[in-house]
């Protein structure tokens, strides 16, 4: 359930958990992600918001990814995270609905993306920019417990790491499938769990 209780564990198992960052002087290119723990449309129950990107973007476009991008210049990664997810979903919340950070994940890409965790209590109604996205999903929490949740696809490297949770019907690919499964295991679990090197499929290197 959407509930105080909820929000007290999250935040909990977060203040516990020492996020690995990325050093500040790297070339890679420095954006955020909000993982939103909202109420769902539909029922009480917890959510988190997925987005699949416009066609009409110049970066991955038509990929699966939380709301975020780019940090704006002297902008923290909580400040773009809260304003990425204003901008790309119509949902505005303040800054003390941040609960914590998870690992700064490095992307092929050449992002350094900081994934942020925010509590959402606002009244405000999913009103998806259609300029950056093409459709907004509501994941249960639910899903992202389940022992069926994650697969692993080997390649050279390491394995290409992908989700599949039942509400959105098709797999997630890392990187947004890795930081989401990291959402699962600390926030929600308390598990001390990486994901770094989890590799992710060529569509999205580009």
């Amino acid at each position: 359930m959407h509930n105080t209780s909820l929000r007290q564990s999250i935040a909990q198992n977060l203040e516990s958990f020492k996020p690995h960052r990325i050093s500040s002087d790297s070339t890679l290119t420095r954006a955020a992600v909000a993982i939103t723990v909202s109420r769902h449309s539909q029922h009480p129950k917890a959510c988190i918001y997925l987005t699949l990107r416009s066609d009409k973007l110049r970066k991955h476009a038509g990929q699966f990814a939380l709301p975020g991008g780019k940090l704006d210049s002297g902008e923290s990664s909580q400040q773009a995270a809260l304003r990425e997810l204003s901008e790309e979903l119509g949902i505005t919340i303040p800054p003390s609905s941040v609960l914590g950070l998870l690992d700064d994940f490095q992307t092929r890409s050449g992002f350094a993306i900081t994934p942020v965790v925010v509590w959402n209590d606002s009244d405000d109604s999913l009103n998806p920019n259609p300029d950056e996205v093409a459709r907004c999903y509501e994941i249960p929490l639910e899903e992202l417990l389940c022992a069926d949740l994650t697969d692993q696809t080997p390649s050279a490297a390491s394995p290409i790491f992908s989700i599949n949770p039942p509400s959105v019907g098709t797999s997630v690919y890392s990187p947004t499938a890795a930081i989401i499964y990291q959402f699962a295991e600390v926030a929600l679990r308390g598990s001390l769990t990486r994901v770094n090197h989890y590799e992710q499929p060529t569509f999205a290197w580009r």
